[in-house]
């Protein structure tokens, strides 16, 4: 597929969408309350079509090849669903932060108790495609980022206003489908610690910092760390962004899957995360969307 083409005619490239800037030079980000950075979590729920190849897996079948069905594969998701999920939620509750809930489209109708949860608590609901594909395969783009705050709208009383990428994927017209649909955050472009602005076609978006190191897909089911891994890691990645956060503030994002670090043996690294960063002062537990009002109030202006 072709890059977009820009007001001038020109196609749009990554590096056409966002001009390099180092951090150290930029007008200092100040927070409410002299607080230093921003810890926001992310719940992803997704459904997978039990018809189709499954998008992760954790044994793969003795022969090969991509079985239909999959059933130990889609069990060891849907588990996340069915109980993960609800060991998470105890964690938030305990503490009583909110989480920002990343969720297929799909999702809103299958899991509606999980979708319930979220509502009571006031979560942020994000856009995560309507089915859990990648969006260079979803035959009509726009089709499915419409359909998918609809149905968030209707669940929750209003649509998103941020969104994830099925595993952060995009086509070239993503961000510019995203800002005429009315989103005004996306998360996929990982790239810095603070929210920056993307160029489109027509008005820009700001793109919230996601992560691709402090999330529970890459440490246990790609790099195949243990458990606490994802304890140290957070630990580790939040000691280094609250001291670079002296002079001007940070955003740092934990990222969670209810199949991951839902399961019984990684739970309570989760909890260990929480009740360590809760005992630090001057960070604030937001989600994306007050992120975004923060920052359209006192970051710079759009390009």
């Amino acid at each position: 597929m072709n890059a977009p083409e820009d007001k001038a005619g020109a196609r749009m490239l990554p590096t056409d969408r966002i001009v390099y800037s180092p951090i150290t030079e930029r007008m200092p980000l100040k927070l409410p309350g002299g607080a230093r950075m921003v810890v926001w979590f992310i719940v992803n729920v997704e459904e997978w079509d039990a018809t189709q190849p499954m998008p992760r897996t954790v044994l793969t079948p003795p022969a090969g090849g991509s079985p239909s069905p999959d059933i130990p594969n889609w069990a060891w998701h849907e588990y996340g669903n069915r109980v993960g999920f609800w060991r998470l939620l105890d964690v938030f509750d305990k503490f009583k932060i909110p989480s920002a809930l990343a969720i297929n489209g799909s999702a809103i109708a299958a899991y509606a108790p999980i979708v319930q949860a979220a509502v009571k608590r006031k979560w942020e609901f994000m856009g995560h495609g309507f089915t859990q594909r990648n969006m260079q395969k979803v035959p009509d783009e726009r089709a499915d980022i419409r359909k998918t705050a609809e149905v968030i709208a209707k669940a929750c009383g209003r649509r998103p206003r941020g969104w994830l990428g099925p595993g952060l994927t995009e086509t070239w017209e993503t961000p510019d489908i995203l800002a005429e649909e009315g989103y005004g955050y996306v998360c996929d472009w990982v790239l810095d610690d603070q929210p920056v602005w993307l160029k489109t076609r027509g008005k820009p978006i700001v793109n919230v910092p996601y992560t691709q190191e402090c999330n529970d897909v890459a440490m246990m089911l790609i790099q195949h760390h243990k458990a606490s891994e994802y304890y140290d890691r957070a630990m580790d990645q939040f000691e280094q962004i609250y001291a670079d956060a002296k002079g001007s503030a940070r955003v740092m994002a934990i990222v969670l899957h209810p199949y991951i670090m839902g399961a019984p043996h990684r739970t309570k690294y989760f909890r260990r995360i929480v009740e360590k960063i809760r005992k630090k002062r001057g960070v604030l537990f937001w989600t994306g969307e007050q992120i975004l009002d923060w920052y359209l109030k006192t970051g710079p202006k759009a390009p």
